[in-house]
């Protein structure tokens, strides 16, 4: 993997709550990783501001170890919302739940769509001591090239995540869920994400993930109603049980949840499809209605550091964006090819580009036929 790295730019999962306690060992890790929070919050926690920070993220990025060890090192009280999909992050905070949150962890697609919104701030690198680690690729992304806006928290693919014991001939591509429907049949989940299942069904069609023809994006609508009466549901999070269960035979998902559920199921299996397919990471951002940006400042700085995002991917399972970090993960992490895929699979993939809001509107139109007959 090293000599990927140079060129490299979501509970139990990367969408669901992390469940059960962690263990007082990761919590003396992230108290002893030998770097304080003392400038932190002498330099950019003004005085006088709250000592409270609201976050709203994906369910497994903020743990309780995490929390306390924040807590320990600047006296900052974190409460943290969870949401299940972009789109609900998206319309929480323009329903009136602006003022409420001062970190927000948006996917990098939906960055532009907050910016062009004037939802976001821009970013002090002055106060972000760890920026400069971040690989070169996530500095200089299509979504936010200099990450003046957002900083990237974790990355990776979407890919099938099967039930060994239920699907004997494992899948290799994205036409697996087509030629096999009849035996999938309720027995298949699809993300709950419009970009990634129109994106995953275009590859399939031989189109770019972030076709804008409206032909393709149309004779990608037809061939998800054919496979239609193969999917049980559209989620993120709700496969788990059921697929380690038995109950479901596959599911479309990311590459952290996949990981991370491998790592309690022998059973289970991800494949990243042959043709290609997202590249995705996730972001923290500040929005312009924060209540308390210096404490939002001293949290991201604190993700920054190496031994903190290293300890974050041990325990959480997903492929940290932060050089120093990965140079400090154990071998059996970095070798992961889950995790960390080899170049010739990335060569092949995208992340999600934005599109014109005439292009989106017609993505979000065969979505709602999509899931609503």
């Amino acid at each position: 993997m090293t000599d990927f790295l140079p060129r490299r730019s979501f509970s139990k999962g990367r969408r669901r709550f992390l469940q059960g306690s962690i263990s007082t060992a990761s919590t003396m890790a992230l108290s002893s990783c030998g770097w304080t929070l003392a400038k932190v919050q002498t330099d950019q926690v003004r005085r006088g501001a709250a000592d409270e920070l609201h976050i709203y993220t994906w369910s497994n990025y903020v743990d309780q170890d995490l929390i306390d060890a924040f807590q320990q090192q600047t006296g900052i009280k974190v409460i943290s919302d969870i949401f299940d999909s972009n789109e609900t992050m998206l319309a929480t905070f323009q329903a009136g739940k602006a003022g409420t949150y001062s970190v927000i962890y948006p996917s990098d697609y939906k960055v532009i769509q907050m910016v062009q919104l004037g939802f976001l701030s821009e970013l002090d690198h002055a106060r972000l001591d760890g920026i400069r680690n971040i690989l070169p690729r996530f500095q200089q992304s299509v979504h936010d090239p200099g990450n003046r806006y957002s900083v990237p928290v974790s990355w990776g693919t979407t890919g099938l995540i099967y039930n060994s014991d239920k699907v004997t001939e494992p899948p290799t591509d994205w036409n697996y869920l087509w030629n096999n429907k009849d035996k999938l049949a309720r027995r298949l989940t699809m993300l709950d994400d419009v970009r990634e299942v129109m994106g995953a069904t275009l590859r399939s069609l031989g189109h770019s993930y972030n076709s804008t023809d409206p032909q393709q994006i149309e004779q990608a609508f037809n061939k998800l109603m054919e496979l239609k009466p193969a999917i049980a549901t559209f989620t993120s999070d709700a496969w788990r049980d059921q697929l380690v269960a038995g109950d479901l035979s596959i599911s479309m998902g990311y590459s952290a949840d996949a990981v991370n559920v491998m790592n309690q199921s022998s059973k289970l299996r991800y494949v990243i499809p042959s043709s290609g397919t997202s590249l995705w990471s996730d972001t923290m951002v500040i929005p312009k209605t924060a209540p308390n940006p210096d404490a939002a400042y001293a949290w991201i700085s604190f993700m920054l550091q190496p031994e903190i995002a290293a300890k974050v991917t041990e325990r959480l399972f997903f492929a940290t964006p932060n050089e120093a970090a990965f140079n400090q993960l154990p071998a059996n992490l970095q070798n992961n090819q889950s995790l960390f895929p080899p170049k010739n699979l990335l060569d092949k993939s995208e992340t999600l580009a934005p599109v014109d809001k005439p292009v989106l509107e017609l993505y979000d139109k065969y979505w709602t036929r999509l899931t609503s007959s």
